[in-house]
């Protein structure tokens, strides 16, 4: 049983929230494997949830979606919608992607590319999500505190006995992993003044992969749980994927993951405080960055080592949807492109959003040097710009770093975007009256 609670608004907040289903059928290509997916069913609910925050003059959207993930191509537009018809400019609003692995595609990855319909789907539930959020506003006050789930993820570059770093296969010949594994889960609650529950969003960095029922199409281990929770505490919840680029589920099932992130979420939701919110303001910056350039025999040799070896019935696929994808990047080499960091602080926490799968070194990083106590990264927000991995990572090689639509940066890009994010967040702390 939840104790009572201080009633909401005391500090001037205004909170809504709002969840968006989102249509699906089993025509439509599931996105996550080297090869498109097909499924029968779904289990749970696709949704885009919306949190929007209201301080004195600031107004924050944030938003997870249960998709792979988006890029700029199809969340600019969204963006500007929202800024023209709920007054949030771009640089306040975060759209993060749940990355579920059972969700129709809504990007260009491996050998399939985005379901059109699906994708227009997801764009117009974020805008409706916003606007009901929007709509739904009230008096709310901030109850805040940071647990922990161990269990559920790890990371899952782990080093084989033979050189290489694991991705698909056996498992006997396990050496040692090869980067940390980020167990936080901050929860935040908002409650009005009568002490209901408005939204709850929490946080954790582990791969959104695994169902409850295999083979159907699902929000995943994180979507259902956040779903089953918001049927039993009531309010709107959100999971915001945090740094987890190099961090999976190797052990558990699907079903158990679900329980023992409920369990997690729930108490650390149950010793939350409250948290006076003295301000409410965002950052977004543009940065630069380039296509990697790349030897085509040694990635080539890369890919058919490992998939030959350790998962030879798949090695033939697997070898061609990697050289079409490096025929397709070859003219693209040391191209620049552009994408978006940014930074949001509620009272003495912060927000990071990072446009790629984010190795979870890189997310700890910006958590060391924050200067806020309370720091916290949402992944494959605003964009998507493939694995981002360490440099350390980069020479270990691996799936997440042979060149693909998956893998394309070039080495120490994720270095500049935690920096970058470090810059921002010096930014907002120097805001202190």
């Amino acid at each position: 049983m939840l104790t009572p609670r201080t009633a909401g608004g005391a500090d001037g907040l205004r909170v809504g929230a709002a969840a968006a289903d989102l249509e699906a059928d089993d025509s439509m290509i599931i996105a996550g494997g080297i090869e498109g997916g097909r499924v029968k069913g779904q289990e749970g609910k696709l949704r885009c949830v919306a949190v929007v925050i209201e301080k004195d003059e600031a107004r924050v959207a944030i938003v997870a979606c249960d998709v792979l993930m988006l890029t700029r191509r199809s969340l600019d537009p969204v963006m500007a919608e929202i800024q023209q018809r709920f007054g949030i400019p771009p640089s306040h609003t975060l759209i993060n992607c749940t990355h579920t692995h059972h969700a129709p595609s809504t990007m260009k990855v491996h050998d399939y590319g985005p379901d059109e319909v699906f994708t227009r789907r997801v764009q117009e539930g974020i805008v409706r999500a916003v606007g009901d959020a929007f709509s739904n506003r009230t008096d709310a006050r901030l109850f805040f505190q940071l647990g922990e789930e161990r269990s559920v993820g790890q990371n899952s570059r782990v080093l084989l006995d033979d050189g290489r770093t694991f991705w698909i296969g056996p498992r006997t010949n396990f050496v040692r992993p090869t980067g940390p594994f980020d167990p936080e889960l901050p929860v935040f609650a908002f409650r009005d003044s009568a002490d209901r529950l408005q939204a709850l969003m929490f946080n954790h960095s582990t791969h959104t992969i695994g169902a409850r029922t295999p083979g159907r199409r699902s929000p995943s281990i994180y979507g259902m749980a956040a779903q089953e929770l918001e049927a039993q505490l009531g309010g709107t919840v959100a999971f915001l994927e945090g740094a987890s680029g190099s961090t999976h589920n190797l052990d558990l099932t699907g079903n158990e993951c679900v329980e023992r992130i409920k369990t997690a979420v729930f108490a650390t939701l149950n010793r939350s405080t409250p948290r006076e919110i003295r301000r409410l303001s965002a950052r977004k910056s543009p940065l630069k960055f380039r296509v990697r350039h790349f030897d085509e025999a040694a990635e080539e040799a890369a890919v058919q080592g490992y998939c030959r070896k350790y998962a030879p019935a798949g090695a033939p696929v697997i070898e061609r949807v990697f050289r079409a994808m490096r025929e397709e990047l070859r003219p693209a080499q040391g191209e620049e492109r552009e994408t978006w960091v940014q930074a949001i602080r509620i009272g003495d926490i912060a927000l990071v959003g990072v446009p790629a799968e984010y190795f979870t070194q890189l997310g700890i990083d910006i958590k060391n040097r924050s200067p806020f106590r309370y720091t916290y990264v949402a992944e494959l927000a605003n964009d998507w710009i493939g694995y981002l991995p360490n440099l350390e990572a980069h020479k270990l090689g691996g799936y997440q770093v042979w060149t693909g639509l998956q893998s394309y940066t070039e080495p120490g890009t994720g270095e500049r975007i935690a920096d970058e994010a470090i810059r921002l967040l010096n930014e907002l702390i120097r805001e202190e009256p």
